[in-house]
């Protein structure tokens, strides 16, 4: 059953509501995880579920996948634990690489650069308007279209594409260190 149907039908028989739930949950837990961290996860998660159930009614589906929707819940419940969420990027900027073992010197000049990257990374989406980090994140770590993201965050698809572009092109110019045309992965090549 296609989430739509079962989220209409839910209405009458409240169960069906859980195989939206079974199908969403795990990527939902862990799009807040890397937003949150863990141990707000698990309690921003079900409450996710717990407004999309309450609001199942006023479902109004642009297309047969409710990701979008319950994505568009979890950006807003993000988006009101924003300490958390900055703290947990203060956090991951700030974390140097682990203690090598012998064994592991192979290879290690490359997770060195890759771990400052991350943390050059992590600073620039710290740094970047709410509207812009939000955009991207639901890109790169929800692996949602433009299209998708529009109608989670309840804007235009030309809006969620300037606020990729504005906060690819930050992102770019933070990582080469204010050379505006180098590269970087975070969230490109996702379908539009």
């Amino acid at each position: 059953m296609i989430d739509a149907d079962a989220i209409s039908r839910s209405l009458a028989e409240p169960e069906l509501f859980e195989s939206v739930f079974r199908r969403h949950h795990a990527a939902i837990h862990a799009y807040l995880a890397r937003r949150l961290g863990s141990e707000h996860a698990d309690d921003v998660a079900a409450e996710v579920f717990v407004i999309a159930f309450r609001s199942r009614a006023s479902y109004a589906p642009l297309t047969a996948d409710a990701r979008p929707w319950l994505y568009g819940i979890a950006t807003n419940l993000a988006r009101h634990h924003w300490r958390a969420e900055s703290r947990r990027l203060s956090a991951l900027a700030r974390v140097g690489p682990a203690e090598p073992s012998e064994a592991a010197h192979e290879g290690a000049p490359e997770r060195l650069d890759a771990a400052r990257e991350a943390r050059d990374a992590v600073r620039a989406l710290r740094a970047m308007p709410a509207g812009d980090r939000e955009a991207l994140l639901l890109l790169a770590w929800a692996d949602l279209t433009y299209r998708e993201i529009a109608v989670a965050l309840g804007l235009p698809v030309g809006t969620v594409r300037s606020r990729i572009n504005r906060a690819r092109r930050r992102l770019r110019e933070e990582l080469s260190g204010g050379e505006p045309h180098q590269t970087t992965s975070i969230g490109e090549g996702a379908n539009a």
